[in-house]
């Protein structure tokens, strides 16, 4: 498995990526005030993991599967029409987040806590302001920030915490094993 900023990949690690992915949209964890999937950790934890290009194509590999109508997403929900409906956003969110948590990645933002929380903000504001865009376009801006965004804000600060939290102790058991 690739880690971190010298991350350089294969398609194996990529389909494995994708499939986490699936996984991480099946999981619902109840939570106040809308239950939250694991999705989001899972595009920021792949992008600073795998890096830019792979996380991307891990990404895009992900999306297309759901584009082609296997139920990868939350629920049993796939096709074109769920693609372009009103989650399209956030799904074309997660392209660009990958990216720029790869690239921050690439940087030396993986290696400590301050700075990975950093990243994972970042990528969690491009992609909520994708979907945002998107939804605003759909139901108007009000809707789409009381239903498509402050209900999800408590959810993705526990997520970011996690997943800084793991890439941190990824990077410390990494550093141990070489010594």
């Amino acid at each position: 498995m690739v880690w971190g900023s010298n991350a350089t990949g294969t398609n194996e690690e990529g389909v494995i990526g994708s499939l986490l992915l699936t996984a991480s949209a099946k999981i619902q964890v109840p939570f106040w005030p809308v239950p939250l999937t694991m999705q989001t950790f899972a595009v920021l934890v792949i992008g600073m993991t795998y890096g830019p290009r792979l996380g991307v194509a891990t990404v895009a590999l992900y999306l297309a599967k759901g584009a082609i109508g296997l139920p990868v997403f939350a629920g049993m929900a796939a096709g074109p029409a769920y693609v372009a409906g009103p989650t399209g956003g956030y799904l074309a969110g997660f392209l660009v987040s990958a990216f720029i948590v790869g690239q921050l990645a690439r940087r030396g933002w993986d290696r400590n806590l301050l700075s990975c929380v950093a990243a994972f903000v970042i990528g969690d504001v491009v992609l909520f302001a994708c979907g945002m865009v998107w939804l605003s376009g759909l139901a108007g801006f009000e809707t789409a920030v009381a239903a498509g965004l402050l209900p999800f804000l408590p959810g993705e600060a526990l997520k970011i915490a996690l997943a800084a939290a793991l890439m941190v102790a990824g990077w410390r058991t990494v550093e141990r094993r070489r010594h």
